[in-house]
């Protein structure tokens, strides 16, 4: 039963956004947009308060409004890992991302990749670091998609087939357009809107809901009560509203470890480098917790689901009930109509932004990294924007064939394995911004080894719940921790993220390799960059003009 009133008002907002999306090119526009740094990076002059928006946009997405409560119903205080995280998260990223603005603004680095290209001189280096971004943003940028189709599938548009992806599909073909046309100033001014409309939205509902459900006390209460209920399939508790022993490593561990990843997607490097100076970076990394709040109040809106009695909407196209729906469900039960339209129409909202920046950041590692490096090495200006702009269109349809093809929970599992993946770059990229002494070749070998023993550890994580072998999540039991057969903590049920134990053995073969190369004196490669790169400023002549020809 389609819900029209609400379905009514998310139109209405769409095409308000879709209007802004296109006049966002003629939006501060600067120089000619067939320049990466003006069509990809916003002409690199965004100030404080659009920067603020833009990288609050592209860190906070519809799926973390959605899945963060989605794993508290379910999961219970494990799903309050998100908090923490990103409590940490700004201190640890405040002096690194300074550093990457004023390096990449003296040589006209357009993405982490250019960087490491120049810090390092390897093209083979850069070219594993473009790679590993393209592949860890593209199931994020699916689960945006998973984010946008609970909310339509909440108002009614729930079919199975390729017509059940309907609305979906015409929602990104307008994304892509605008987006295709205005560059990385469409979402920048679009969110503007969204977070507006999220701010409202969490802070009416956790004024009004708990007071609704008998205030806190009740709510914890009742999740508790739900928590305690064995799970049919395992035959365990559901979850706990507190850690136990088993999952307090792992909490900690995926906090970190989140913390470390979330600036090393290519999104968020984006939103860094379009900024005007180091200062509005650094009122940007003092005022971003303000979204932790947010996040916080969010997370508990799983526990009021539970009180209010929501259920998840069955997926017509895979006959399973879709968790990803609960937070939808509650507003749309709970809110009047036009209210419950407004929500709906911010989490949809808030898939669109993040999805245009992390197109947007895979098309720029595409064209610097791969296509000019390797296919196209005279390639101009206008030759780099328009081969951006073309991929930016296929990496938005190919998540969007994730969704039509790809199980959506097996899509979520791939996140997960996103943040294994994005987390073996921090080596190449955040230590490297102070330091050379890893060798380049070390890196590599890093790389390679945590690569592969990440994979291999998530390949031995089973789903009961799920029915899944393999693959089924990023908390391994130390058990199952194995160094060439042996199993340095067997019987342990005791869990761990895997991210976090895969980057681990990349320092280590990093540290040792270098060692070892360091004393056969094999070359480092050529370092273009110089010690007063790192602490260039807003109007130090050392900059490179914006939209000036960056050669290698």
């Amino acid at each position: 039963m389609i819900r029209w009133t609400e379905l009514i008002v998310f139109a209405v907002l769409f095409l308000l956004v879709t209007v802004l999306g296109f006049l966002a090119a003629r939006w501060q526009k600067g120089g000619d947009l067939n320049h990466l740094d003006e069509w990809g990076l916003g002409g690199r002059k965004f100030g404080a308060w659009i920067t603020w928006f833009l990288v609050g946009g592209d860190l906070y997405t519809a799926y973390t409004f959605v899945a963060v409560p989605a794993l508290m119903f379910g999961a219970g205080a494990l799903g309050f890992y998100a908090l923490p995280y990103t409590v940490v998260l700004y201190p640890i990223v405040f002096l690194p991302v300074l550093r990457l603005w004023s390096v990449s603004r003296v040589h006209g680095y357009v993405t982490p990749a250019d960087f490491v290209r120049g810090r390092y001189g390897s093209s083979l280096l850069a070219f594993i670091v473009a790679v590993t971004g393209i592949v860890a943003t593209m199931p994020y940028i699916a689960l945006q998609l998973v984010g946008l189709e609970s909310v339509l599938r909440t108002m009614g548009l729930n079919g199975s087939g390729i017509a059940g992806h309907l609305p979906l599909l015409i929602a990104f073909v307008i994304l892509a357009l605008y987006t295709y046309q205005s560059g990385l100033r469409a979402p920048a001014l679009i969110a503007f809107v969204k977070d507006i409309l999220i701010y409202l939205v969490i802070i009416v509902a956790v004024i009004y809901l708990p007071a609704k459900f008998g205030g806190w006390s009740a709510i914890f209460g009742a999740a508790e009560q739900k928590m305690a209920t064995p799970n049919p399939t395992t035959g365990a508790p559901t979850g706990s509203i507190f850690l136990t022993a088993n999952n307090q490593l792992q909490y900690i561990t995926l906090a970190l470890g989140s913390a470390l990843a979330l600036f090393l997607y290519p999104h968020s490097l984006t939103g860094v480098l379009a900024s005007r100076g180091r200062d509005v970076l650094k009122r940007n990394m003092i005022a971003l917790p303000a979204y932790s709040f947010l996040l916080g109040l969010l997370a508990l809106l799983g526990f009021v689901a539970i009180a209010a009695g929501s259920t998840p909407i069955t997926n017509a196209a895979t006959g399973r009930p879709d968790t990803n729906t609960i937070i939808p469900v509650l507003f749309g039960d709970q809110f009047s109509s036009w209210f419950a339209g407004i929500a709906f129409a911010a989490v949809g909202i808030g898939a669109l932004v993040p999805a245009a920046i992390m197109s947007i950041a895979a098309a720029n590692l595409w064209t610097r990294n791969i296509y000019k490096e390797y296919l196209h090495r005279g390639a101009t200006p206008h030759q780099e924007a328009r081969q951006a702009k073309l991929a930016s269109l296929i990496v938005k349809f190919g998540a969007v064939a994730f969704v039509l093809f790809v199980d959506p929970q097996f899509s979520i599992d791939l996140q997960l394995i996103g943040g294994v993946i994005i987390l073996q770059t921090l080596p190449a990229v955040a230590i490297a911004l102070y330091t050379r002494w890893l060798h380049r070749w070390a890196l590599v070998a890093g790389w390679v080894v945590g690569m592969a023993y990440g994979m291999y550890l998530l390949y031995l994580i089973p789903n009961p719940a799920a029915a899944k072998s393999h693959f089924g999540g990023s908390a391994l039991t130390l058990d199952k921790l194995t160094v060439f057969g042996w199993h340095p903590f067997a019987g342990s049920t005791v869990q761990i993220y895997v991210g976090f134990v895969a980057l681990v053995v990349n320092l280590v073969i990093a540290v040792v390799v270098s060692v070892v190369l360091r004393a056969m004196k094999v070359g480092q490669g050529t370092d273009e960059t110089s010690g007063a790169d790192y602490h260039a400023d807003e109007g130090s002549e050392r900059l490179r003009p914006v939209a000036d020809v960056a050669v290698h």
